[in-house]
């Protein structure tokens, strides 16, 4: 019968695996120690730790749970984005189908596509449009000549 060979390399890891097990056990034992002597830390009005507790006179009055809503706000309670708007084309070009129109009302430029035009549109035309979401921030669509 042959006897198991154990050789330096696993003597090696074997004393490795039974000081790593000695090395979190004594640590255990220290963050143990440490919960023991531990004070409470307390966060002020403006957010930074402190060892003191907060002034009850500063308390903020109760909230009513009732009131919180959660969850996504329907369409009628957000802010309606989809006002028509005034502008003048600033750029297009028909061969590629894109352009930019000038908001007259708060002087941004918004990109428009020949997908989201109603009527042919040129440079310099006035315009009406509506604003949409894209993938790059918004975009005019439904854009008729004035």
């Amino acid at each position: 019968m042959a006897r198991a060979q154990e050789t330096f390399g696993k003597k090696e890891r074997e004393k490795k695996r039974l000081k790593k097990r000695e090395d979190k056990k004594k640590r255990k034992e220290a963050r143990k120690s440490d919960e023991k002597n531990d004070e409470f830390i307390y966060v002020d009005e403006f957010g930074q730790l402190t060892s003191t507790p907060p002034d009850p006179t500063k308390k903020i009055k109760k909230i009513d749970a009732e009131s919180i809503v959660l969850g996504i706000p329907k369409k009628e309670d957000q802010e309606p984005e989809d006002l028509i708007r005034n502008g003048k084309v600033s750029f297009y070009d028909d061969k590629k189908g894109f352009g930019f129109i000038l908001d007259l009302e708060n002087q941004e430029k918004y990109f428009v596509h020949v997908s989201g035009l109603l009527d042919d549109i040129a440079e310099n035309d006035k315009v009406s449009f509506e604003l949409e979401r894209g993938q790059k921030g918004m975009n005019a669509v439904r854009v008729k000549k004035q």
